[in-house]
């Protein structure tokens, strides 16, 4: 008579997910989650009152740091242009180039990562907590829709604020240029804009603005993805909020290099 015991088979429902599997849960996760809010953001109601309000917290939050950033920038890369290009004989170019360099580039991207760290953290902490807390809970219960209210409204407040700070972002810089060019070369501001303007064409605002919108969108979607979906404790906010600068920036680097080589086939 056999007595042998049969060995137990763990079950196959306690088996974790592998890498590929977790990295393709995660990606239809995302996708359902944009998809929602293409479906949340343009069905009413409309919460028009919040969204009016989380524009004004997103400009008001970075305006200052914006403000700094390209009015240094501005200063700086008038200044480290002007060695190479006197060496040609060119400085009289020097408007043009910063025109060029801030309003196809610099100006949108800075936006992007300045408000990656400012707004896109500030995004995550917010939605991480009132998820540690149980509020996005209680409101669901008391039959309201957390997702249009606090998803939707940050999301389109982003994609509004962005383009328009990196307008600005673009102004600042150019004051800032311009202060350079007026100690060394003594040119007027007239001459200066008319000069740095000259070479930008409608593709070039173009492709700034769409650039700005699509940055930020992303700012907005991932910074809502993480502190909506962050996991319960402190440590998931701190966690949110770390991942949504993080993903952020990341994003907006591969999105600044496929704009270039798209927007240069219309150039060439």
């Amino acid at each position: 008579m056999d007595n042998t015991e049969t060995p137990v088979v763990p079950e196959q429902a306690d088996k974790k997910p592998g890498l590929i599997s977790r990295m393709f849960i995660t990606l239809a996760e995302v996708y359902s989650f944009i998809a929602r809010f293409f479906k949340e953001a343009f069905l009413p109601p409309f919460e028009g009152k919040e969204l009016l309000r989380q524009c004004y917290e997103i400009g008001y939050r970075s305006a200052l740091l914006i403000s700094t950033t390209g009015f240094i920038t501005g200063v700086v890369f008038t200044k480290q242009s002007r060695p190479s290009l006197a060496e040609f004989g060119a400085t009289s170019w020097l408007p043009s180039l910063v025109g060029i360099a801030l309003l196809r580039t610099l100006a949108p991207l800075l936006t992007g990562l300045i408000a990656a760290g400012k707004v896109g953290s500030s995004i995550g902490a917010e939605l991480g907590s009132m998820r540690v807390t149980e509020q996005i809970d209680a409101m669901e219960v008391s039959a309201t829709n957390p997702f249009k209210f606090l998803v939707a409204t940050r999301v389109l407040a982003a994609t509004i604020t962005i383009p328009i700070l990196s307008f600005y972002t673009g102004m600042i810089g150019m004051l800032g240029a311009l202060l350079n060019v007026a100690m060394f070369e003594e040119t007027s501001a007239k001459l200066f804009f008319q000069a740095s303007l000259d070479q930008i064409t409608f593709l070039d605002i173009t492709a700034s603005t769409v650039k700005a919108i699509v940055f930020g969108f992303t700012i907005g979607i991932v910074g809502c993805y993480q502190g909506y979906n962050s996991s319960k404790g402190t440590e998931g906010v701190g966690k949110a909020a770390n991942s949504a600068v993080v993903i952020s920036m990341f994003l907006i680097f591969i999105e600044e290099v496929i704009s270039v080589q798209f927007f240069g086939l219309f150039r060439s």
